[in-house]
């Protein structure tokens, strides 16, 4: 089994800890520095968001739906209304996909953002 291990840098004798792994690494092992990614906190409070809509039976073309479709179009609304873009593409079965971001990968400054947006979204609804 490949070990993997992870070092959340928050002072320096974390970091000096991360440097001697990789010094004792072999060749061929991968290192990645990222920003984290969004945190629990922010995952509840989206599906929260997700779920209140679809709770509140507020329709979108004329139907009521679920938080999973709340979910994707606010994903897809954000994204648009932050100049990400969308990527509309026909399915394997000739439907059509959008090919949103993740919200798992998502940065927490982009997570937050995502939340606002719902959050706005909602209350343009009266949905609280």
């Amino acid at each position: 089994m490949t070990e993997r291990r992870t070092f959340r840098l928050v002072n320096n004798n974390v970091r000096q800890r991360a440097i001697d792994h990789i010094w004792g690494s072999p060749d061929g092992h991968v290192v990645t520095v990222q920003e984290p990614t969004r945190n629990l906190e922010q995952n509840a409070k989206f599906h929260a968001i997700c779920s209140d809509l679809a709770k509140s039976k507020a329709e979108w073309m004329g139907k009521p739906r679920t938080a999973e479709q709340w979910k994707v179009l606010l994903v897809s609304g954000h994204a648009m209304a932050t100049k990400e873009g969308a990527e509309i593409v026909p399915g394997l079965e000739g439907e059509f996909v959008n090919l949103r971001e993740s919200t798992a990968l998502m940065s927490k400054a982009r997570s937050s953002s995502l939340i606002e947006y719902a959050m706005a979204y909602a209350a343009e609804l009266e949905v609280a």
